[in-house]
């Protein structure tokens, strides 16, 4: 099967060459099943093999490139023998296959594809046409590199984790392929394609740049954005089931403080609360109620210019050295500096960490009978003399305040320990892709937490519901609601809810209830 054989069974594809792309046109590749396609513009193809001829003249009229006919990094004062020129590539790519612990998902993977790809593709890598390609084929038969997510201290790029891709390009090490761990170079064999042979810049375009904690952080985005929406609902159905006062989000209220995600939250909160309780039990709820909206309304406001950084990385030139394909002009720099990226995702761990706080506090005022205004204790829906028997949430509070923890302990900002490296060549570093991955777990838990709450306010909902009749719904909560609950049904019996929260969790994460419609 060729390449265009193997985009026609994917969805529309994303086209790599036209301009800028999106965190959606990565996530589209990502997880929406979809391929990529190079653009068929003649200026682009024109503009990536003029860069890549200017540097063949240039080390053929003895210039000096960085990585070229150099060492790398402290050793770039180190000459290349000219007869050794071709085989430095493949010493780079080797020696960096060092990485540890878990490998990065199907998912996260093909977000680091991409985001390698559309750097190389601004022209100003000095790579040849054919790399490009070799990249498109690894996406579009999901030829997936086996990356290490440890190794990389964001600065000289993501080199070690992206040295996975360059071998899977040239037919080395494991790939993902169908289901199962492979040979590269079996893969490449089954699929007609041919190991990519490195020119002598190419190993060092591949792997010196900021593609893996780019890719990460198109992930996290899109989950605390997700989120964020999620935490607005939640709040309406704790409220609701609390009794709790719609005036709190009233928009009028929160004209008098124009953040814009602040308002945006509490007008989705007050859209889906259907009218005041038939008694408002306390003129004021508690902070995790009525404080909801500011707390969400950060996270929402930082998202803004997060997706700012985040797509001008992602659409950034960030290896070093770069080529001015039309000037013919050589820059040694420090574009793999991951410092944007770094900053964006310590900073969206927080954000995403108060909404675990956030929802983890009003799951605690739900299952207190002192707290939850006649609703049973820990919810539980039994009824009688086995209500002695029956705890209902009293355990899922405990383990989303557990997991609340874990997410708080994990917003120590990773950027503000960068660590001299490399003979102190790289001797102050990003740490971009480690606080990426912090961001992913500290998500990870923060769903966990949305789960066990999802759960519960559908509980207590319901349980208002029969008490006293006094909850009416919107038609979206109500739909929410019926769900939910075919998912996990109303507790009145007590069992592992295990399986329920794990599914919870995983629909969450994959963005599977559309929550507003102008979201």
């Amino acid at each position: 099967m060729n390449m265009q054989e193997t985009i026609s069974t994917l969805k529309a594809s994303v086209s790599i060459g036209n301009g800028r792309i999106s965190i959606e046109d990565v996530l589209r590749v990502a997880t929406g099943h979809q391929g990529i396609s190079l653009s068929a513009s003649t200026e682009f193809r024109q503009r990536i093999n003029k860069g890549a001829a200017f540097l063949e003249r240039l080390l053929a009229d003895n210039g000096t490139v960085y990585g070229v006919n150099t060492g790398y990094g402290d050793s770039c004062t180190v000459s290349v023998p000219t007869a050794l020129i071709n085989e430095l590539p493949l010493h780079l790519t080797r020696y960096h296959g060092c990485g540890m612990g878990e490998h990065l998902d199907d998912e996260a993977t093909l977000a680091v594809l991409v985001c390698r790809l559309n750097s190389l593709a601004q022209g100003y890598s000095g790579v040849r046409w054919e790399l490009l390609e070799q990249l498109a084929a690894l996406i579009n038969h999901r030829i997936l590199p086996n990356i290490p997510a440890e190794g990389s201290v964001g600065a000289s790029g993501d080199l070690t984790p992206l040295s996975y891709v360059a071998a899977a390009l040239i037919g080395e090490r494991e790939v993902r392929h169908a289901g199962k761990l492979q040979p590269a170079a079996e893969v490449l064999k089954n699929l007609d394609l041919l190991p990519l042979t490195l020119a002598p810049k190419e190993g060092l375009a591949i792997m010196n740049g900021t593609a893996v904690m780019t890719g990460l952080a198109c992930l996290a985005w899109q989950r605390a954005n997700y989120l964020t929406q999620l935490c607005c609902r939640l709040t309406a159905l704790a409220s609701i089931a609390l009794c709790g006062n719609r005036g709190h989000f009233d928009p009028r209220l929160f004209a008098a403080k124009p953040h814009a995600g602040q308002n945006e939250a509490a007008a989705w909160i007050y859209e889906d609360i259907q009218g005041e309780a038939t008694e408002v039990i306390r003129l004021q709820d508690r902070y995790s109620i009525r404080c909801a909206p500011h707390v969400i309304g950060v996270a929402r406001d930082a998202l803004s210019w997060m997706r700012r950084d985040i797509e001008n990385e992602l659409n950034s030139a960030n290896d070093n050295p770069l080529i001015d394909p039309d000037a013919e002009l050589l820059m040694h720099g420090g574009h793999f500096y991951g410092g944007h990226i770094a900053f964006a995702m310590d900073a969206l761990k927080t954000a995403v960490a108060n909404l675990a706080d956030l929802m983890d506090r009003q799951l605690a005022l739900l299952v207190d009978n002192k707290y939850n205004h006649g609703l049973p204790l820990n919810l539980s829906g039994s009824s009688g003399e086995r209500a002695s028997i029956n705890h209902g949430f009293k355990a899922v509070q405990i383990g989303a305040s557990a997991w609340t923890a874990e997410a708080l302990k994990l917003t120590m900002p990773a950027s503000v320990f960068s660590r001299s490296t490399e003979c102190h060549n790289q001797d102050k570093v990003s740490m971009g892709t480690i606080a990426a991955r912090d961001c992913l777990r500290v998500l990870e838990l923060t769903e966990q937490v949305a789960a066990a709450l999802t759960l519960a306010t559908v509980q207590g909902v319901t349980l208002r519901r029969n008490i006293d009749g006094s909850a009416a719904l919107t038609e979206a909560v109500s739909n929410f609601m019926q769900d939910v609950g075919s998912y996990s049904p109303f507790l009145d019996e007590d069992r592992p809810l295990e399986a329920e929260l794990r599914t919870m969790a995983g629909l969450i994460r994959n963005g599977h209830w559309k929550m507003y419609d102008h979201a």
